[in-house]
């Protein structure tokens, strides 16, 4: 969580960011690393890790062994543990989340449940509705989950109306519109996850 640090300002707030799309070139990675490049200039007080799912194996409890997990898995929950908010780059695949996505979040849900009461935001590159339906999905298993998702501002992005939003040759975010959206999102993520933790 974020403390008061030693001379009395305050840490900056832990964002894990994680993206439901492996692929290297991915537009909602794209978004991610924008993210990341606008906490470490833009905006104050907001640190922002981007914590790759694709090491995760497939869900089965039998590798759970006397309370503990796979390696990989360990320090996967470690790191959500430790954030006070996640930042979900979530693609739509069949109307729904990712695979790896759903993985990542089953595997953070096992007893006892790291994703509870943390603040969270969903943002999404995609076709015509830009991942919408997908956001849906995720908010309606965030709901278990205990997360607490921002509900303003939304983020849907349509990756392929013009003029080009990326670079098609490794995702990076081009439009300057689409970063102060952006960074609105991240933004209200901030105030949201400050709003949400006990005051001292």
């Amino acid at each position: 969580m974020a403390l008061v640090g030693a001379v009395g300002a305050a840490a900056p707030v832990k964002v894990v960011a994680l993206c439901g799309s492996l692929r290297k070139c991915s537009y909602n990675r794209g978004l991610i690393r924008s993210a990341i490049e606008m906490s470490q200039g833009d905006i104050e007080g907001l640190q922002i890790e981007h914590v790759d799912i694709a090491s995760l194996p497939m869900l089965n409890t039998d590798l759970e062994e006397e309370g503990r997990f796979p390696v990989e898995v360990e320090a996967f929950r470690r790191k959500i543990l430790e954030a006070d908010s996640v930042l979900f780059a979530s693609p739509e695949y069949n109307f729904s989340v990712s695979a790896p996505m759903k993985n990542a979040l089953d595997w953070a849900s096992r007893p006892p449940n790291v994703w509870g009461g943390k603040a969270a935001a969903i943002v999404s590159a995609g076709g015509l509705l830009g991942g919408g339906r997908g956001q849906f999905h995720l908010r309606d298993i965030g709901v278990f989950l205990d997360l607490h998702f921002l509900n303003k501002p939304e983020f849907f992005l349509n990756a392929f109306e013009p003029p080009p939003k990326f670079n098609p040759d490794n995702g990076d975010l081009l439009d300057e519109d689409v970063k102060l959206r952006l960074k609105h999102v991240l933004l209200s993520l901030k105030a949201f996850t400050l709003q949400l933790q006990p005051k001292t």
